[in-house]
């Protein structure tokens, strides 16, 4: 079959770890992942004109991405963030102000790029400045209506608030979040019950086509109008978790794509999450067991 492609929207990064310095973003490792499982991966984002930038671009380049969707500034420097690991793997993030993604800009390549989508995938981190958060809602306004939009949730720190969440959730068919992310939103939204019915007024509420939440080394829970499928995890030798949650989100994106039952999907996302939690950083190499799409 053609193989789909899947845009990643919004941050791309440098996380500055103890053992050096590794490229990710959310966006940009939906996209790497999705392209592992053997869809088109196409991350669109914004570098300076530095040296970070430059790496990034090599980076991109040698693990199999285009870089024709990632615009460049000489006016902002690229992106970083200071991954902090505690003893189980699991980072939190400091990330510096006014750099080039809060600036995003959308090149003719990633113009070109959204009229041919089959899913686009953004989240919170981009929006915190209002430039990028502009340019990300043109950008799902204008896509095709066919277009899968993928909301990961993806709170960090204090950049968020009830409003981008709430107009981020009304431009989304599929939305992932984890089990810290959950009862902020049920908050906001006054939901109710356990989780599955917390995720059942989300989806209904705002007419997804399935809600998704990963619960760390205890799986995940994925609900869509029909059905409901709860995975229990995998056992892993964790080493970090970052990227993991999106290996998942592109796993459930291309899964739904291609029709796949939902346990099936659950299961598949829930695989390659672990093997990513195994490996240091965002996007270690994915074997071609995991590639659905030859």
């Amino acid at each position: 079959m053609d193989r789909p492609l899947l845009i990643g929207l919004g941050e791309l990064l440098w996380d500055v770890l103890p053992g050096g310095e590794q490229l990710g973003g959310a966006p940009a490792n939906f996209s790497y992942h999705a392209a592992a499982l053997g869809a088109v991966g196409l991350p669109v984002s914004t570098v300076g004109m530095d040296d970070r930038g430059e790496r990034a671009l090599r980076v991109l380049a040698v693990k199999g991405l285009s870089t024709a969707g990632i615009a460049v500034t000489d006016r902002y420097p690229t992106g970083y963030v200071e991954a902090i690991l505690d003893d189980r793997g699991i980072a939190t993030y400091r990330f510096p102000d006014e750099v080039a993604w809060d600036h995003l800009q959308i090149n003719d390549m990633a113009e070109a790029a959204a009229t041919r989508a089959a899913a686009v995938c953004f989240g919170t981190l981009c929006q915190r400045s209002a430039d990028s958060r502009r340019v990300i809602v043109d950008f799902l306004r204008r896509l095709p209506p066919a277009v899968i939009r993928v909301f990961d949730v993806n709170l960090r720190q204090h950049f968020y608030s009830p409003e981008i969440v709430r107009t981020s959730l009304e431009r989304t068919d599929i939305v992932k979040l984890n089990d810290d992310e959950l009862p902020v939103l049920a908050g906001f939204f006054q939901l109710t019950g356990d989780a599955s019915h917390q995720l059942g007024q989300l989806r209904e509420r705002f007419g997804l086509q399935l809600a998704l939440l990963t619960r760390g080394g205890h799986g995940s829970l994925l609900v869509s109008a029909a059905e409901i499928s709860d995975h229990p995890g995998i056992s892993v030798n964790l080493v970090d978790t970052i990227g993991a949650g999106d290996s998942f989100t592109a796993a459930v994106t291309v899964g739904m794509l291609l029709g796949l039952p939902l346990a099936e999907i659950n299961d598949l996302a829930n695989r390659l999450a672990a093997w990513v939690c195994g490996r240091a950083g965002a996007m270690p190499a994915i074997p071609a067991e995991f590639r659905l799409i030859r």
